[in-house]
């Protein structure tokens, strides 16, 4: 959900895997931490519980002031504008598909987290360890189920097709990121993905700006009359958790074949004059206090293996075991040439 560009939380920083990898010196460590304040860069959609921000703040006496900068790319651009004179201490939320950028800009300094142990190496984007990864999601075509009765799309390449026409709305690559995402899912799955799109087009596909108006204009969940768009696997869970009246059953699915694998991260922003207290966080984030907190506040997948997810996630989720992937460094070498070129085709 989305948040105000700016706000404040206390926020408090667990050290229990400090304590575990120093043993006798984890008092000293507190104590050098207590009092200090470090500030966490993050996305708009950047939301935990309060049980969990108050168990930071039962924790330890590090206060972590939260700057929200817009979406991930507004992020990202604007930490590279301050690049080695940082705004703040920690990024969470650069993801994969603007990953490469924010590591040739030299945003993060290297720390590789004793949790790290936990993670799957799928998920260890950089193996010099400027970033950590914490959650993840598949950015994929949602459906509402009613609407398309016992005929919902099985393949990508089903949504050119006559039957489909007039029933699709996708994000613009250019301002949104499950846009992008969905542009990248698109070109590692069609050899001509410039022909896919063209298809698409012919076959009267809708482009919103943003995935608000996408989902809550022209999708059927919002009350518009297109009842494929591209969201997130997760989609469906958040349908059933705030139907109003309750439902148990999601009224919306997922098309597998569809689905892109974003990973979000964080890092240590270099400069930072709090580089302990810093990475104490990262170690947090993958904490599970930090990790089960994720799901049905953010709506995206731990990457811990020790996480635990809730039922109404695994009742409603759909996971791939093949999502679409990418390259960051091919992602990054070829963003604005392929944004262009799909300006062209759908737009043009």
């Amino acid at each position: 959900m989305k948040r105000s560009t700016v706000k404040v939380l206390t926020l408090i920083v667990a050290l229990g895997l400090v304590a575990t990898a120093c043993g006798s010196t984890n008092r000293t460590t507190a104590d050098t931490l207590e009092g200090t304040t470090i500030t966490l860069v993050t996305h708009d959609s950047f939301a935990l519980s309060d049980s969990t921000l108050k168990a930071f703040t039962d924790q330890t006496g590090v206060k972590v002031d939260i700057l929200e900068s817009g979406d991930a790319g507004t992020m990202v651009s604007q930490a590279i504008l301050s690049a080695g004179n940082p705004v703040g201490d920690v990024m969470y939320g650069i993801d994969n598909t603007f990953l490469q950028r924010g590591l040739d800009a030299g945003l993060f300094e290297p720390y590789a987290s004793p949790a790290l142990s936990d993670v799957p190496d799928k998920f260890k984007l950089d193996p010099q360890h400027r970033v950590t990864p914490i959650d993840f999601g598949d950015v994929c075509v949602n459906y509402w189920t009613d609407a398309l009765g016992t005929a919902p799309p099985t393949d990508l390449a089903d949504l050119t097709k006559p039957e489909y026409a007039g029933k699709l709305v996708v994000e613009n690559p250019e301002t949104s990121s499950p846009g992008f995402a969905f542009l990248l899912a698109t070109i590692v799955r069609f050899k001509d993905w410039e022909g896919y799109w063209a298809g698409l087009r012919a076959n009267d596909v809708k482009v919103a700006s943003g995935w608000e108006d996408a989902y809550y204009s022209d999708f059927t969940a919002g009350g518009g009359d297109r009842p494929l768009v591209v969201s997130y696997a997760s989609s469906p869970v958040a349908e059933v958790v705030y139907a109003d009246p309750p439902v148990d059953t999601a009224p919306t699915g997922v098309l597998a074949d569809s689905c892109f694998r974003q990973i979000e991260f964080a890092g240590v922003l270099k400069g930072t004059p709090h580089r302990a207290a810093a990475q104490a966080l990262i170690d947090f984030m993958l904490t599970p206090t930090f990790q089960d907190d994720v799901p049905l506040n953010m709506f995206v997948f731990p990457v811990t293996k020790s996480a635990t997810l809730p039922k109404v996630f695994l009742d409603n989720v759909t996971v791939t075991d093949t999502p679409l992937t990418l390259d960051p460094a091919t992602i990054e070498a070829n963003r604005d040439k392929w944004t262009a070129r799909w300006s062209e085709i759908v737009l043009g």
